[in-house]
């Protein structure tokens, strides 16, 4: 309002000099003045503009049901460090959701085209793989802009050609599938049938896990791919059947076609004991099969140390499940991106790309989820942090967490940790 009445009574008066023709001296005050107003006051506003970012997950599709929690995550962090008073000297940030399908790269694209044309400054997402590395390369790093995905794991996104611009707080399958696989040693499988879905992620996870559970001495029958989005799939376990196994492991989406793989097979009794990825661990899961789960297990990225723990305070404070997957990644996602805006003092992109590994791997003070604010203030200072976060943040020398996991299995409803691996 008052950049708004300035300009006003600046207007008014350089035209009634102009109509009054009262001499050039006054009129070249009256200019000068003007102009310096015109700076002070887009400066002003400019200060005023709150900071954008993105947050592109899956809020349709086959892991929707996990999505509102990582969401709510990220945004948790975003908020804390707004209301912190201390990000670049009081800024706020707005968060902008958009849809990624999880499996639909046409249209994940679209979605990361209209995030960025609002200007944000980076994007906290996307989530499954094939959707992340279309965004990544079709949108983010043509346009110079941050991307910290907390939950795409496929081993192809660790040599994406990402100009800097890419990050992930969530393991490779890499290592994912080899911890999923000693789990199936360590639970005395002898043989098991492997389907996966098909898209960068499935694939990239089954062929990991094959590998590492025959290195152990287990048995394949056999490995098949499924679709995601069909009625039924009858007929897919009715091939996984025939080559037999004492278990089938299911790598994909609980919310579609890894969810029906385990309904079919409970319906015709080929298979009781699931072998689940990290992308079917989540309560609408249990709550769809409830004890029919019982023999079942399976692994996470995640974390059983003080990070975790606090993580699970703040989150609950803040209203929050934080036990599915990926969302103390979310968070730390989310931190990482105001961490590296406040060390580089500065919102623009490339500011951002070329301070996160920084604020991730340190050395410096230790910064846990709920200390934004002491982030924040002593980078302020010229100091140097070392963000711990939810997952005990530690990057690769690509930008790409290193990572732990958590075992899981089903006891009294729920997804319940066994152990850190």
């Amino acid at each position: 309002m008052f950049v708004e009445n300035l300009y006003e009574i600046i207007f008014n008066l350089f035209f009634y000099k102009l109509l009054t023709n009262r001499g050039n001296i006054m009129r070249k005050i009256v200019i000068a003045l003007f102009m310096f107003v015109s700076s002070f006051g887009s400066n002003v506003m400019a200060d005023g503009h709150g900071i954008k970012m993105g947050i592109i997950l899956g809020f349709t599709g086959p892991i929707e049901s996990l999505t509102p929690a990582m969401a709510a995550s990220a945004e948790l962090a975003f908020k804390e460090a707004s209301d912190s008073g201390s990000l670049l000297g009081g800024k706020k940030i707005t968060a902008i959701r958009a849809d990624s399908t999880c499996v639909d790269s046409a249209a994940a694209t679209a979605a990361a085209e209209g995030v960025i044309s609002q200007g944000v400054a980076a994007i906290m997402g996307a989530d499954c793989s094939g959707v992340t590395g279309a965004i990544a390369s079709n949108v983010a790093v043509p346009n110079g802009v941050v991307m910290i995905s907390p939950s795409a794991t496929s081993p192809g996104l660790t040599t994406l050609d990402d100009k800097g611009y890419f990050f992930r707080t969530a393991p490779s399958d890499a290592r994912g599938g080899q911890i999923l696989a000693d789990i199936t040693k360590d639970r005395k499988v002898k043989s098991v049938a492997i389907t996966y879905t098909n898209n960068d992620y499935g694939k990239g996870l089954a062929d990991v896990y094959k590998a590492a559970v025959e290195a152990h001495g287990i048995k394949v029958t056999t490995v098949n791919a499924h679709e995601d989005g069909k009625a039924d799939y009858s007929s897919e376990v009715a091939t996984l059947a025939s080559a037999g196994g004492d278990a089938v492991a299911v790598i994909g989406y609980l919310d579609q076609g890894g969810k029906g793989i385990i309904q079919a097979s409970l319906d015709s009794g080929a298979f009781d004991r699931f072998i689940l990825s990290d992308g079917m661990i989540g309560q609408s899961l249990v709550d769809a099969f409830g004890k029919d789960l019982r023999k079942s297990f399976g692994s996470m990225p995640g974390s059983t140390g003080k990070g975790a723990g606090v993580f699970a305070g703040v989150a609950k404070a803040a209203g929050i499940d934080s036990s599915g997957p990926y969302t103390g990644e979310s968070y730390d996602a989310a931190a990482l991106i105001v961490l590296a805006m406040q060390a580089g003092n500065s919102a623009d992109r490339a500011s951002i790309a070329k301070n996160v590994m920084a604020v991730a791997n340190g050395p410096g003070t230790k910064i846990y989820p709920g200390e934004l604010k002491k982030g924040l203030d002593l980078l302020a200072k010229g100091k140097k942090v070392d963000y711990e976060g939810a997952t005990g943040v530690t990057f690769t020398s690509v930008g790409e967490a290193e990572g732990s996991f958590l075992e899981q299995e089903v006891k009294g409803g729920k997804f319940k940790t066994k152990k850190q691996r």
